[in-house]
């Protein structure tokens, strides 16, 4: 006979499915609100990743895989104002961000990244973000500016003195 904890995880396997399925089914989910949130179609979709086709971006994609992250690319140098909107959005999509604060991080970490010739980091609300500008040696060597959103994992408990 089978003990009653034994019973509660078989029968907690059953009614949640195998874990593939739940994590498809959750990148679908987060798949349908990148889409809704930005206006972007979906181009592609393979096992974790989703690729969408946006007006503002030369590239648009979504990794569903922990931490799930959204990038998109431009071949500009310096994209127009709407790049950084769409960015906006993304983060609103992802990470629950204010769209507004997430466009102007997005535009000031590009700046920063011009200026310093290095990636930069940053964060608003719930969402983390890196952007980079210049010459690529990866998989995005065309694109002349790149900026990455990933949800914050959990804000820090720790306050500062004073």
């Amino acid at each position: 006979m089978l003990r009653p904890s034994v019973l509660t995880i078989l029968a907690g396997a059953l009614v949640l499915g195998p874990a593939p399925a739940r994590a498809a089914d959750a990148c679908d989910a987060l798949t349908a609100k990148v889409i809704r949130t930005t206006g972007a179609s979906l181009a592609g979709r393979a096992g974790p990743v989703a690729v969408f086709r946006a007006q503002d971006a030369e590239r648009m994609s979504l990794d569903c895989r922990a931490p799930a992250r959204i990038t998109v690319a431009s071949l500009d140098r310096e994209p127009p104002p709407a790049y950084f909107v769409l960015i906006g959005r993304a983060a609103r999509a992802l990470a629950g961000a204010d769209s507004a604060a997430a466009e102007v991080l997005a535009l000031n970490l590009h700046q920063a990244s011009l200026l310093a010739s290095a990636p930069q980091r940053g964060g608003t609300g719930r969402a983390l973000m890196l952007c980079e500008t210049g010459p690529r040696t990866d998989a995005l060597r065309e694109d002349l500016t790149v900026c990455r959103i990933a949800p914050r994992a959990g804000l820090s408990r720790i306050r500062r003195a004073g």
